[in-house]
Formats: structure tokens, C-alpha cells, sequence
């Protein structure tokens, strides 16, 4: 089927929706810097591009002629005036009132749109509702699931809500629900990794610590940005915010990729040492050189007289001054390093190939890609919900 691809960043929707053997005609992009990265990545050529989608005309749309799929992850901005139940007429002055315009003019039998899991929660579900009686007074009747990527092949913890609109009379069968995998959803609770709890009483769900490998448990209504669910992670390194300085062990589920990346707030996992110190923890320390960190020794080594921490011991003294340290008052930490994740990484938590990224990083600085990576969408799960698309 032919689609068009509305805030289309770097193409996760193309992409997936090409695997699955759908046909990409045009797409609409603002950022430049996506655009780039869209360019490099997918053959263009002779398609209709589109830049603020707020600016496209209802004739240029027109002009677009026959599609089959309108998709589109699409921001979710506040619905000013959602809840009066105007439905269409209570999406203007919003991103998804655009989706809207383009259904109206183009009639696709689907309309496949993305958007985080809090969008069901918004406004206590007026925005929602809004959305969803908006589709229903434009002829689609709507369906909804929400799926995690880390189901779908990527060790990557991300939640978002999939809506798929169908056109009244088109025929068509219903997609969801489904699970990852392509296999049935099983109601059977999935087991949760509980590993303390930090209440007095250790009753409260509110308090409960899980570990980072396993699921987590439903989110009730103590839940809030001050009171967040609590997971066991692998470290902490010192600073002012305590996301951004997580330390998350490289066997566990990696955090949700966010737009805000560079300046220090990407992801840290843990780096096993290799070269001379291969193979983990030692009683006692190897040797520290001066030159073979990086390479070898993969230890850290805290001053607890100076307070400093540093690659290697400095002149063992008897009182400890300047950069020196008194005997007995240092230790090490071997076996490990920590590192950021790469924006390689980043790009492969949501499902692109290697050559895709090679091809964005060719136009692209790091601090782009960072956030590129957190903007889009996971191939692997357009991918599955696209191949039920007939």
C-alpha cells in the first residue's frame, strides 16, 4: 500500500512500514537537521516533501492524489479547549488537527499514529477523547494498544500508544490487540522482580524497588513525579540531577531514549575491563601505569584523603599533601568503567541498522543524533503493526 509520512523525523515509520511492503509517496518534516538525516537515509527521489505541515495548502495536498496509510507520531500538544466535545472543531489550533486536515482531503483507508502513553492519561482523557471523537466525526472508527519496545527485539524499556484508524466502509479487519513477537496477548501476569522497599513498613506499593531487568509493577494512582517507581540500578555517578547520572548494568533493559541527549545526560551503562585485567574484580590490584588506563587497567582510584578521584595512585607519603596520597587512605574500583552510550547505540535501541545510522552521521553532529534517536519511533514495532495492515 502507498503512505504518506507526516512528522516524519528520520523515517522510523518509512522504515518499518517499508520492511512490511508498503510504498512511501511524500513526507513532511519541519527540523532540519531530521530532514538531513531522512535525506541521507531513504531515497527521495520524485516523492512530495513537505516542511511545516501547518503551512501545506489543502490544493498541495490534493495534489498528493490516491493514498492507502497516513501515518504520523504526532507531538502532543494541550488541547486548549478539549473536553467541550466539539471533536473535530476542538482539534484546531493543534499538530493532530493537521493529521485530521490531511485525512479529510485524502481519505487513506488507514491512518496510523504514535504518541506516548500519557496521552490517554492527558487532561484526565478529554484529550483523548477529543482525538478519538475527531477521527469518528471524520468517517474512522479508531482502535488502540499500547506496546513496549523491549517486547519487539530491542533492550529497550519504552512504552507508547499505537492508534489505528479505520475507514468506515472500507473494508479491513481489526489489528489489535496483539503481542510482541507477533504472538497473542496472554493475560497471565507477568512476573515482577521485587528486590525492597523503602517505606518503614515496607507495605507500601508506593515505596516498592524493582530490578532493572524485570517488569514493572502496574503504575496506581500514588504514583507521581515526586513519589516516581523506584528500580535498582547499577550505580550512580556524582552531580546535581539524578537521571542523567545512572549507571545501568549493559545485561539489563536500557531507559527510555529521550530527545534531551549530549552534554553529559546519555545513558551510562557499566564497561567490562578487557585487555591485561579481562575477566572482572581482583583482590588485589594490578599494577597502575600511567599510560595503559584506557587500554588495560580499566580501575579508578579514590583519594579519600584529597577527595579526588583519579586513573592512578599518586606518591604514597606519610602525611598526604598536594597530589599525593597518605598510605591507607586510598581504594580502587577495578573490573570496570563507565562510558555513555554511543549514539550508534542509541540509533540501535530503536531498531535502525548500521547503515542507516552511517549515513545520518555522515550529515549529522553527535548532538543531533542523540536526539534524533529520541524523537523517533521503534522500527521493530511499526514493523509487526504494519505487517497487519491489508
Amino acid at each position: 500500500m502507498k503512505f504518506l509520512d507526516l512528522f516524519a523525523g528520520i523515517g522510523g515509520f518509512r522504515l518499518g512500514m517499508e520492511r512490511a511492503g508498503h510504498e512511501c509517496v511524500g513526507f513532511c518534516e519541519i527540523d532540519s537537521f531530521a530532514r538531513k538525516s531522512y535525506k541521507a537515509i531513504h531515497d527521495t527521489e520524485g516523492e512530495f516533501e513537505f516542511h511545516d505541515i501547518t503551512r501545506v495548502t489543502d490544493e498541495s495536498i490534493r495534489g498528493i492524489g490516491r493514498v492507502d496509510v497516513i501515518c504520523g507520531g504526532f507531538p502532543c500538544q494541550a488541547f486548549s479547549i478539549a473536553g467541550k466535545r466539539a471533536g473535530f472543531e476542538d482539534t484546531r489550533g493543534t499538530l493532530f488537527f493537521e493529521i485530521a486536515r490531511f485525512a479529510s482531503i485524502l481519505r487513506p483507508r488507514y491512518l496510523f499514529l504514535e504518541n506516548v502513553t500519557g496521552l490517554l492519561s492527558h487532561n484526565g482523557g478529554d484529550t483523548f477523547e477529543t482525538i478519538i471523537g475527531a477521527l469518528d466525526e471524520l468517517g474512522y472508527d479508531a482502535e488502540w494498544q499500547v506496546f513496549n519496545s523491549k517486547n519487539f527485539g530491542v533492550p529497550q524499556n519504552r512504552e507508547r500508544v499505537f492508534i489505528i484508524g479505520h475507514l468506515r466502509g472500507a473494508g479491513g479487519r481489526a489489528i489489535f490487540p496483539f503481542g510482541g513477537d507477533g504472538t497473542a496477548v496472554d493475560s497471565e501476569q507477568s512476573k515482577i522482580n521485587k528486590v525492597g522497599n523503602i517505606r518503614k513498613m515496607g507495605k507500601s506499593q508506593s515505596g516498592d524497588v524493582v530490578s532493572v531487568d524485570s517488569l514493572a509493577p502496574t503504575l496506581c494512582s500514588t504514583t507521581t513525579q515526586k513519589d516516581p517507581l523506584k528500580v535498582l540500578i547499577a550505580g550512580q555517578l556524582p552531580g546535581k540531577f539524578e537521571m542523567p547520572n545512572r549507571v545501568y548494568d549493559p545485561n539489563g533493559i536500557a531507559q527510555t531514549i529521550r530527545t534531551m541527549q549530549g552534554g553529559g545526560l546519555e545513558p551510562k551503562i557499566i564497561q567490562r575491563g578487557h585487555g591485561y585485567n579481562q575477566g572482572g574484580e581482583h583482590e588485589i590490584a594490578p599494577t597502575l601505569t600511567s599510560n595503559s588506563y584506557q587500554e588495560n587497567n580499566h580501575i579508578k582510584v579514590y583519594d579519600f584523603y584529597n577527595r579526588t578521584e583519579r586513573d592512578m595512585i599518586g606518591t604514597l607519603t606519610a602525611s598526604g599533601h598536594q597530589s599525593n596520597t597518605r598510605t591507607g587512605t586510598f581504594g580502587v574500583s577495578d573490573g570496570f568503567h563507565i562510558r555513555k552510550l554511543t549514539p550508534r547505540e542509541c540509533w540501535r535501541l530503536q531498531g535502525f541498522p548500521d547503515w542507516a545510522f552511517d549515513r545520518a552521521q555522515a550529515v549529522n553532529s553527535n548532538s543531533q543524533l542523540y536526539k534524533q534517536a529520541g524523537n523517533s519511533v521503534t522500527i521493530n514495532v511499526i514493523e509487526a503493526i504494519a505487517k497487519k495492515l491489508k
